[in-house]
């Protein structure tokens, strides 16, 4: 059997920063539509449906890269309450990744809105319509969305943290893909 890699697989990184910065963006676009009520609200939903999708889609391959590939090892002497953690922390991003966008098209489906992603492509309700089930996914929507960047800035912090503090090779796995030398 081959040793640990060092450093995350390519597609692996690849994924992972156009996620981050795909993610980042759908938060914002999801602050400025709940702020908006001018024509702007209009413009950002549709930026934001089908990048949920598109999130929801990357995931999919994203887990597939994750299950299929070796990941490098935490580091042996980190404290167990922190492997957990970062254990743990994935574990919350990858779920939120992967349900967030489909209750945003259960939401919508339940407002009994067309789900489309853009002028011609329209994606069938995953649900009746209802309104009592729409003001639900909505507000959980909202919640799990708060969640989730509340994670992404742990999940931030704590990848600075390895990188600044302990110097221990966690950050460049991800961001230069392989050892210093």
């Amino acid at each position: 059997m081959s040793a640990q890699p060092s450093h995350f697989a390519p597609l692996a990184r690849l994924l992972h920063w156009l996620m981050a910065l795909m993610i980042i963006a759908m938060l914002f676009i999801g602050a400025g539509m709940v702020a908006s009520v001018s024509e702007r609200h209009e413009w950002l939903l549709n930026l934001h449906k089908p990048l949920g999708i598109a999130i929801l889609l990357l995931v999919i391959v994203r887990l597939g890269v994750r299950f299929s590939t070796r990941q490098p090892p935490l580091p042996a002497d980190l404290p167990n309450w922190q492997a957990l953690a970062a254990k743990a922390s994935h574990l919350v991003l990858y779920s939120l990744m992967f349900i967030l966008p489909l209750l945003g098209w259960a939401m919508i489906s339940a407002a009994g809105d067309p789900v489309m992603l853009g002028s011609s492509l329209r994606l069938p309700s995953i649900m009746p319509a209802d309104a009592q089930v729409f003001a639900f996914l909505r507000k959980a929507h909202g919640y799990l969305a708060y969640l989730l960047f509340l994670t992404v800035l742990l999940h931030l912090a704590a990848a600075l943290f390895h990188g600044w503090v302990r110097r221990d090779e966690v950050l460049d796995s991800m961001v230069r893909g392989r050892d210093r030398g």
